[in-house]
């Protein structure tokens, strides 16, 4: 097996020089370079990883703890880490939080454990205790599609109210998500300007950020289209199917059921539909159907889902780069990273097949949401 020694001989240079090429310790001139990096390829050479971490106090490795597992949408997000991560030479721990509080403090004490370099989260309804421990350890987390207010902090100094962060000492993390009160509100307006004017809402499990959003942007949507507000008509699905299932059931059996019907993520979108099939109600016939996350397969129900699309890949990588930002620059300002959904009109919400070169050509009419698609 080729050693360090071996590729400074081969390359002609000092074994200090191979480390500072191989490291990124010390610049070095290009020719010099080239010539170290094929010494390494000709010899076959492999560096080896714990004995640089113990040299420079980094493994190049990031913690990821996202509940993948029980959450498809997730998935994405993960190939989207995890392609960022490789490009940038770093190797990705896994671990999945099953969005249980408890859990999801112990596995990201067991990701610290293995010395990762850094974290990306996808944080709980409850996340203090996850948060407190990152804090007291000074561990350069991302937190990935739901926000967390950094006062949950028992140490964070008291603020004015607004959540707002900002400046090197700020009592927060690096935050990247998707915006979702616009695009819910989109929905909701969508389906007023068909006519409906009893919408209703299956939201997401409390507690979570995009919950709360999402149920911002459904109310605010109804203010909008000049539509009262019901809070009959909003109901929980605790972000699963199962749930969704039972939550759809006890809208039907209103007295005045809706005529439309926003999801607020993928799992509830199929429990949804499930307990409108065990119910008997056609989509969008009697009852029209808009639904938060797009998927692989909402292109092949009948009818084709009108849906918010997330930038799921994009968003894990984004992640990953301002964890690289902020591992490269540790006193810089915290910022939070929102990116644009897409509005994608399919013929769920009632609406005929659109004609066209694009849906000739085998695409969905879509068009960007960027209201608040900005880095803050």
């Amino acid at each position: 097996m080729a050693t360090m020694a071996d590729v400074a001989r081969h390359a002609g240079v000092s074994v200090a020089t191979v480390s500072h090429v191989l490291n990124g310790t010390r610049p070095v001139l290009p020719h010099t370079r080239q010539a170290v990096l094929d010494a390494v390829d000709s010899l076959g050479y492999t560096p080896n990883t714990l004995a640089r971490s113990l040299v420079t106090s980094r493994t190049r490795s990031i913690g990821l703890a996202v509940s993948a597992i029980s959450n498809p949408y997730f998935t994405e997000i993960l190939q989207g880490v995890e392609a960022a991560a490789l490009d940038a030479g770093y190797s990705l721990l896994i671990a999945d939080p099953h969005d249980d509080p408890r859990h999801e403090r112990k596995v990201v004490q067991l990701l610290h454990e293995r010395r990762v370099d850094g974290m990306i989260v996808a944080p709980s309804a409850e996340p203090a205790d996850l948060v407190g421990y990152l804090r007291r350890h000074a561990v350069p987390t991302v937190f990935l599609d739901r926000l967390v207010d950094p006062r949950v902090t028992e140490d964070a100094p008291p603020g004015d109210g607004s959540g707002a962060v900002s400046g090197p000492n700020a009592p927060g993390f690096d935050q990247v998500c998707a915006d979702s009160a616009a695009p819910t509100a989109r929905l909701v307006t969508h389906l007023a300007g068909l006519g409906h004017r009893r919408i209703a809402l299956v939201a997401g499990l409390p507690g979570l950020s995009t919950t709360s959003e999402r149920v911002s942007g459904y109310r605010e949507g109804l203010a909008e289209a000049g539509l009262a507000y019901d809070d009959r008509l909003l109901v929980s699905g605790n972000s699963e199917s199962d749930g969704a299932e039972r939550a759809t059931a006890a809208l039907l059996g209103l007295p005045d059921p809706p005529t439309a019907l926003v999801t607020a993520n993928n799992a509830m979108t199929i429990g949804a539909l499930r307990a409108l099939r065990r119910h008997g109600r056609s989509v969008p016939g009697d009852i029209a159907l808009c639904c938060f996350d797009d998927f692989a397969w909402a292109d092949l129900f009948s009818p084709r889902l009108t849906a918010i699309a997330q930038p799921s890949r994009e968003l894990g990588a984004q992640a990953v780069r301002v964890l690289l930002d902020r591992l490269a620059e540790p006193g810089r300002p915290v910022r939070t990273v929102r990116l644009p959904c897409t509005f994608v009109h399919r013929t769920s919400c009632g609406c005929p097949e659109e004609p066209g070169p694009a849906q000739a050509a085998g695409h969905t009419a879509s068009s960007t949401l960027s209201e608040k698609g900005t880095a803050t």
